[in-house]
């Protein structure tokens, strides 16, 4: 018969189970110094002997790292979904960005309409805190904090959605999705388009995630992401415009 006895589980592997889960449901994240030894064993309730092995464990499988001087902090499990050279050129070229918005529009919507179904009341409170704080930004003349506050808002639909997979890979994608949130502000501040509309299209999400409209939520996340999509064409239709307005200017002068 294929039986066997049931092994007592160690402590340690306790422990290991624990933090484990932890850092796959996002809750540690990577880079995050642990508590001191003496301090996360008395919060685990085991001793630090037992500690020290799960912590020698999880850095054997590569999820903690020790740092001579600093302490134990999650390893950077992700890494970067594209190097900052790459960031950088995404950043430079309109049409990358572009396949960034309809990437975004995709996934994001999807993620508003499962935050509606999955996410916890605190997961919604934490939306509503940090839009709450956009609020708060745009009434100052700095529109940079209202733009990192700007991806903290999607980051955090992202992770009410409660899909494992879709919150680390958006994790590992921060800095893209970071450089093109203010990418695109720059951009439609260049072209007067008023923070106000952005504000408002934001509050749009929040309210349609707030009263758990899964439809409502997904429709004002691809609402928001097609009025940048139209405003970043504006612009480029308005820059190509210039550059022939120029060239026809310089011609005239020289007759």
């Amino acid at each position: 018969m294929p039986f066997e006895k049931v092994q007592p589980e160690k402590l340690s592997q306790s422990v290991v189970r624990q933090i484990e889960l932890l850092i796959l449901e996002g809750i540690l994240r990577p880079g995050e110094r642990l508590p001191a030894e003496r301090e996360l064993s008395e919060r685990l309730g085991v001793s630090r002997p037992s500690l020290r092995d799960a912590v020698a464990e999880l850095q054997h499988r590569g999820l903690l790292v020790s740092r001579a001087g600093a302490g134990m902090f999650v390893a950077d499990i992700l890494g970067a979904a594209f190097s900052p050279a790459l960031v950088r050129l995404f950043s430079d070229h309109e049409k990358a960005m572009f396949d960034v918005i309809s990437f975004r529009r995709d996934l994001e919507g999807l993620a508003a309409e499962r935050a509606t179904r999955y996410g916890s009341d605190t997961d919604l409170e934490l939306v509503a805190t940090i839009f709450d704080k956009m609020e708060r930004a745009h009434m100052k003349r700095d529109p940079s904090n209202e733009a990192a506050l700007d991806a903290e808002f999607h980051l955090a639909i992202i992770e009410a959605s409660h899909n494992i997979i879709m919150l680390h890979m958006m994790r590992s994608m921060y800095d893209l999705l970071r450089e093109g949130v203010f990418f695109n502000r720059q951009i439609m501040f260049k072209q007067k388009t008023t923070r106000a509309s952005l504000l408002d299209q934001h509050r749009r999400i929040n309210a349609a995630l707030q009263s758990r409209d899964g439809a409502a939520a997904r429709l004002a996340v691809e609402a928001h992401l097609d009025y940048v999509e139209g405003a970043l064409s504006d612009h480029r239709r308005g820059e190509e415009n210039e550059k022939i307005a120029r060239r026809r200017l310089a011609h005239e002068k020289s007759r």
